[in-house]
């Protein structure tokens, strides 16, 4: 699984994610969201949920609901499907309709994502080293990671002088 379609995890439960890059933007599955807030056991039943509170957003107008895209995603079965994303700020408004008190963790987690994502564009050292700090736990030296990074793609992009652990 690639960096573009990564799932994310909330507590236990996964989150399919595209990240897109051009647009640098996260675009999170609607419906594994819905799930998580709703509570709902099935991914039909969070399917019917979602439903339900998206022809009841769109009654009441909710532009975030007309602006929703669809990507395709791979599912349970393995197989990719035309699923409903949100980017960010479309979903802070999708969990403020959902009636949950699983809604501010999910808010203070999507919050925490974006910071992350943020800090490492300000900062592509922040990036550099959680990426060698997980290599080290998955057993590789510093030494293969350093020359990793150097014929990477990314790290042709960064100015290599002055970074530290590099």
């Amino acid at each position: 699984m690639t960096k573009e379609n990564a799932i994310k995890l909330f507590g236990q439960k996964q989150v399919r994610t595209h990240w897109n890059e051009e647009q640098e933007k996260w675009y999170f599955s609607i419906v594994d969201v819905i799930a998580i807030l709703a509570d709902q056991l099935t991914h039909q039943g969070a399917r019917n949920y979602w439903k339900v509170l998206k022809n009841r957003l769109l009654k009441e107008g909710n532009e975030s609901v007309t602006n929703c895209n669809q990507l395709k995603m791979q599912s349970a079965d393995g197989k990719f499907y035309n699923t409903d994303v949100a980017d960010t700020e479309q979903l802070f408004r999708l969990i403020q309709s959902v009636p949950s008190k699983k809604a501010e963790p999910f808010k203070l987690w999507l919050a925490k994502a974006g910071r992350e994502r943020i800090d490492e564009i300000e900062d592509p050292e922040i990036g550099i080293d959680r990426l060698m700090g997980k290599k080290q736990k998955k057993g590789y030296s510093k030494e293969w990671i350093n020359q990793s990074l150097k014929a990477s793609k990314f790290a042709k992009s960064l100015p290599m002088n002055g970074i530290t652990g590099v």
